[in-house]
């Protein structure tokens, strides 16, 4: 293990469980807004579909193919239209509501604050996170994440998205270190490893679902569980 110094954490689906979270926040909108009066689709398949949806639009916003004010008007429209609504039976303010919603939810990944509890005194920590910035403060402060970290870089503060290595050197430069003294721990192959890889910084990729997905070439590291960088770090 190298002498790191400093490690960068992604946000959602590392830290804050975007899932979870997600998921309890469409469960009370399905009901707030009445979508089971269609009679089209039950909770679940909302949820299911959102979620199928929501991915696939934020792989083209991190590949700079749409912005956020179309990711975000977007989502919903095409997920309901999607589950058989007609675009004007989509219910006007739901995007809003979530996005005022979802961003208070607090579930974190487990072993999450013990972690970080560990590494604290060890070494400066640090977001990278390609989240909007509105959101990403307020899920952090609800969470009670803010103050374990120094430094917290949003693609929209300095321009550029992982994987886009321009983010991370933007990052190194922030706290004046070299890429061989930092450690990258995030969920997304492009995004977070190899991006990090593409800046010459070792990555964690954590994978708690322990999907089998090709890893070419591999990252530095593989867990499945946070509580594994106690052990290695």
């Amino acid at each position: 293990m190298k002498p790191y110094k400093h490690i960068f954490f992604d946000l959602d689906h590392t830290l804050w469980d975007f899932e979870k979270n997600s998921e309890e926040t469409l469960y009370t909108l399905f009901h707030e807004f009445g979508l089971a009066e269609f009679g089209k689709f039950d909770c679940d398949s909302f949820y299911k579909k959102y979620k199928f949806v929501n991915y696939l639009l934020w792989d083209l916003y991190n590949k700079g193919k749409i912005d956020q004010k179309e990711l975000r008007e977007s989502r919903f429209v095409k997920t309901l239209t999607g589950l058989g609504l007609e675009p004007h039976q989509v219910p006007t303010g739901i995007s809003e509501a979530y996005t005022d919603l979802c961003p208070q939810k607090t579930a974190v990944f487990p072993y999450t604050f013990e972690v970080l509890d560990y590494l604290k005194p060890k070494y400066g920590l640090h977001i990278i996170t390609n989240g909007f910035k509105d959101v990403q403060y307020i899920k952090m402060n609800g969470s009670k994440l803010t103050d374990y970290f120094k430094e917290i870089i949003t693609s929209e503060c300095c321009g550029y998205k992982k994987p886009d290595k321009r983010i991370f050197e933007h990052a190194l430069d922030r706290i004046k270190v070299r890429p061989v003294e930092c450690l990258m721990i995030g969920d997304n192959l492009e995004c977070d490893i190899d991006g990090a890889r593409l800046a010459g910084i070792d990555q964690v990729f954590f994978n708690p679902e322990k999907s089998k997905s090709k890893l070419s070439p591999k990252p530095t590291y593989h867990i499945h569980c946070l509580s594994e960088l106690q052990a290695m770090l």
